[in-house]
């Protein structure tokens, strides 16, 4: 790619000390991923989603709990009418056809019991009809292969003879006795003693049908779920117009949101270019005019020959030159024309020219093809932390060599190949793990002055640069990474995802 080295002196780029403990270690200073959908202003479309996703949970939410109420009251009520259905069977048919017989096995009972059974019993819903003596023993069923069999009682079998009463449920078809009833899931048993003419005690038992349990919870489901789903359905359409309204509102606040920014940065922007322009226009005018009147005098007062009056003199005005420079940085800082005008290239060699002029080496290397890769908001946030950067090499480092580089890593560089540019020998850390960054611009500032202790940096109220530097690279979603140790220099680095990224 090529590349434009502005036209200052070059100096070899300083190493970066690793070993013990004392030596430059990477400290992240920021590290932000770029704004998300999440963090913008909602739009219509996307409010709407996230008010209609909340309804469609709560739809689904009401048709499954109607399902659970539906079947828990459906199953419920045919535990309840199996066993008045068995009550009535027991009292009206059962019990009047039981013959003593049957406590023996005698064929005849067994065979007219069976028949009363077939033709007043099975035909209202019954599959299984059992009759047991109280140690186990079936005595009846309407499946032969049962008869004379034992089994354990059950203990609400046990229960239901020593305390007459009439026991149903919902039978799992778990215990042996209940091998040939197996075949067609879930059945409704039903249990009550009834009594032979002698008064032996037997206990009646029935397996009911399951299928009218689920078309019974079927149709109170669909009631439960209808009324519900069109009462949220209704309110839904009773808060719509609310909705749309306060969607309009809120799009017009975004929008006038939007142009109160664009306004400010506008006003800013403004307020900036006049307070340079009355500056370069009016204070630094007069001073370098006061700079000349005042070294003519002093060579006038030289050619006099009064050359006590003429060094104060001479010292007077090389002191308002100095400000006069001082001035023109400023300037610089204030409104960085090169920025909109000559581009990211010049104004970054703008900031490094009074690095030049206080007798540092400064080497720029600035790719163009990273550039092109950057937005006028990347380009102003480079330029800006680039300008903390090398203001603290100017106050604080005391350099002699200071490099400052910009480049582009393509989609062929993978971790290893940014934590090369950025060389962070193994504690790459954060850098390492931006593996998604497929295009990164990276801008390097190094210089081999005293250094400091990265860990130990003041708060904000005492070195505002360095944070307001941090802030940046966040808002912009950069990482920015800073290693430094006393008489190792200071490294910067800031590694910012291009426009063209995923």
């Amino acid at each position: 790619m090529p590349a434009i080295t502005a036209e200052l002196p070059t100096a070899p780029e300083p190493a970066m000390p690793e070993g013990p403990s004392g030596q430059p270690a990477w400290v992240t200073l920021a590290s932000g991923p770029p704004p998300g959908p999440d963090q913008r202003l909602p739009t219509r479309r996307r409010m709407l989603m996230r008010l209609g996703a909340p309804a469609a949970a709560v739809l689904v939410v009401v048709v499954v709990g109607a399902s659970w109420a539906a079947g828990s009251l459906a199953e419920r009520e045919a535990v309840n009418d199996a066993a008045h259905t068995t009550n009535l069977l027991a009292t009206s048919v059962v019990q009047p056809a039981l013959q003593d017989g049957l406590l023996s096995g005698d064929a005849a009972a067994v065979a007219a019991f069976d028949g009363v059974v077939r033709k007043r019993v099975l035909p209202a819903g019954i599959v299984r009809v059992k009759l047991w003596r109280p140690d186990g023993t079936v005595v009846y069923a309407d499946d032969a292969r049962l008869i004379g069999q034992r089994f354990t009682l059950a203990d609400d079998q046990r229960e239901a003879l020593a305390s007459p009463q009439t026991r149903a449920e919902v039978s799992d078809l778990e215990r042996s006795e209940n091998e040939f009833e197996r075949y067609g899931g879930k059945l409704l048993e039903v249990y009550r003693p009834v009594w032979t003419p002698s008064g032996a005690e037997l206990l009646f038992e029935i397996y009911g049908d399951y299928a009218p349990v689920q078309d019974r919870a079927f149709d109170l489901w669909r009631g439960l779920a209808g009324v519900l789903a069109s009462s949220l359905l209704l309110l839904l359409a009773l808060l719509a117009p609310v909705l749309w309204r306060l969607l309009e509102r809120l799009g017009a606040a975004r929008a006038q949101r939007e142009d109160l920014l664009l306004r400010a940065v506008d006003a800013s922007d403004r307020e900036r270019r006049r307070i340079a322009a009355d500056l370069h226009d009016g204070p630094v005018q007069d001073l370098v005019a006061s700079a000349l009147a005042v070294s003519g005098a002093a060579e006038q007062a030289r050619r006099d020959g009064r050359p006590d009056v003429a060094a104060p003199m001479l010292e007077a005005a090389a002191t308002v030159r100095a400000s006069v420079a001082s001035l023109r940085t400023l300037l610089v800082d204030l409104y960085p024309a090169h920025l909109a005008d000559a581009g990211l290239a010049a104004a970054l060699a703008d900031l490094a020219r009074p690095l030049t002029a206080r007798g540092m080496e400064v080497s720029l290397d600035v790719d163009e093809a990273a550039i092109a890769q950057l937005d006028a908001n990347a380009q102003k946030a480079i330029h800006r932390v680039a300008r903390e950067c090398l203001r603290n090499v100017v106050r604080h480092a005391s350099a002699r060599q200071v490099a400052l580089s910009l480049a582009l890593t393509t989609d062929a560089d993978d971790a290893g190949g940014i934590a090369s540019a950025v060389r962070a020998g193994p504690d790459i850390g954060p850098l390492a793990a931006r593996r998604d960054a497929t295009r990164c611009v990276v801008m390097r500032i190094d210089d081999d002055g005293v250094g400091f202790d990265p860990s130990a940096v003041p708060g904000p109220e005492r070195h505002l640069g360095v944070h307001l530097a941090a802030d940046l690279a966040t808002e912009l979603g950069a990482t920015l990474r800073l290693a430094s140790a006393p008489g190792h220099g200071t490294h910067w680095v800031l590694v910012v995802p291009t426009r063209d990224r995923p």
